[in-house]
């Protein structure tokens, strides 16, 4: 069950006040101490992340924050960790003491409309206090789903399973797809899936796996081969594929190889729809032509691992950009939650695949840059737009490459 990478989690976020039982109430749902609970205000510093199996949601994370009415420097820092985890929040659990609504609380509330994350409130400590008239009111004509309750009461954690259940996103439930459906029938792919330096012993990367369940969730089946037995394979073939899906690093060389006839793309495409908005960064990815030499140039990466030579975002991408620009670029690299909240001096973000990150994550980042005016893009992407396979890379989905002729 842990081993359900962060990305396919709904993530919860539990927000408040100090000291008004966000700890407790995860320590609850999870049946476990998970976050060290105490009755001194902040006892929780930074965010406390729990992975878990919610049935019949799935796989969920919870994020145990810290309190966002927090003072000084130090509070500062945690509130500001604290806000970073509204970016990645999909369904969010506002928790108050029963008899207390402010203006903290509504101001909080509002900051997550905003956002579009659905909420549900928790009116705790009942045992303490009377849960308070016009709060349960506004509940009622706002249709907030509410609870009142004590966390330390025997069903609480089953009370608040419920509450979850019943208030999950459709989108999360609907479990979309990654590329089943672009196949029908008895269709099948092929996924080219090199093993070089920077593949993980004994496994394959992360959105090769995810892509092969996602066939299979779809009673799809395909063939994984190394860019070197693709021209064999494809020979020997009876029926051609619907679809070769790549790796970025080989995406040109793939390319030249398969017929013209046959669908190709990259995985980091796919991606990009899967977790993000294909278009947009589509779009985006043409913005390439505007770069002059000196440009700052931002290379954003969901996970941290250590970069060996030709890594492909600090070392192949700003290459391959530089030989079509014609001259260096200034690039940066951020890793993991790490992302600039000042993007003014950049011309161009490329982001990877995300497969480590949940979808809210990204389509926040997304609007991050369209408020500052910076064009987002990805990795798979840029590779093909610079590497001249652009509209082959795109034609599965037409819909992107309609807007792109706009």
């Amino acid at each position: 069950m842990q081993a359900t990478p962060k990305g396919f989690r709904l993530h919860i976020g539990i927000f408040g006040r100090r000291n008004v039982g966000k700890s407790s109430l995860l320590n609850a749902i999870t049946r476990q101490n998970v976050s060290i609970v105490s009755n001194q205000a902040g006892t929780t510093t930074d965010p406390v992340e729990k992975p878990m199996e919610l049935l019949p949601l799935g796989p969920v994370l919870f994020i145990d924050t810290a309190g966002v009415d927090d003072e000084g420097a130090l509070g500062e820092l945690r509130i500001q960790k604290t806000k970073k985890v509204f970016d990645r929040t999909d369904l969010a659990i506002i928790v108050t003491e029963a008899n207390h609504w402010g203006d903290f609380e509504e101001n909080l509330l509002q900051e997550l409309r905003k956002r579009k994350i659905p909420v549900c409130l928790i009116l705790n400590k009942v045992d303490l206090f009377e849960a308070d008239d016009k709060v349960k009111a506004k509940c009622a004509v706002e249709k907030i789903p509410c609870l009142e309750l004590c966390t330390k009461d025997p069903k609480a954690p089953d009370l608040i399973r419920q509450l979850l259940i019943d208030n999950a996103p459709e989108d999360f439930i609907n479990n979309p797809a990654i590329l089943r459906d672009l196949l029908a029938d008895d269709d099948f792919a092929i996924l080219v899936t090199p093993i070089d330096k920077e593949a993980p012993k004994g496994r394959l990367i992360l959105p090769e796996v995810q892509t092969i369940r996602d066939l299979l969730d779809g009673q799809f089946y395909c063939i994984v081969t190394q860019q070197q037995q693709l021209p064999q394979i494809l020979n020997n073939l009876k029926k051609p594929p619907k679809i070769v899906v790549t790796d970025s690093q080989c995406f040109k060389e793939v390319s030249d190889i398969v017929p013209k006839e046959i669908l190709v793309t990259g995985f980091s495409v796919l991606f990009s729809r899967f977790k993000a908005d294909l278009t947009s960064q589509a779009i985006a990815a043409i913005t390439v032509d505007k770069l002059k030499i000196g440009d700052r140039v931002l290379i954003a990466e969901a996970c941290s691992h250590h970069p060996i030579k030709d890594d492909i975002g600090r070392e192949k991408i700003p290459r391959w950009l530089e030989n079509r620009v014609g001259g260096k670029l200034n690039f940066t690299v951020v890793q993991g939650l790490d992302f600039p909240e000042d993007l003014a001096d950049y011309k161009l973000v490329i982001h990877c695949g995300a497969c480590m990150f949940n979808r809210r994550l990204m389509l926040n980042r997304i609007l991050t840059c369209r408020d500052a005016g910076v064009p987002f893009t990805n990795y798979g992407l840029v590779i093909a737009y610079s590497l001249g396979i652009f509209d082959r890379a795109l034609a599965a989905f037409p819909e992107t490459l309609c807007a792109l002729k706009k």
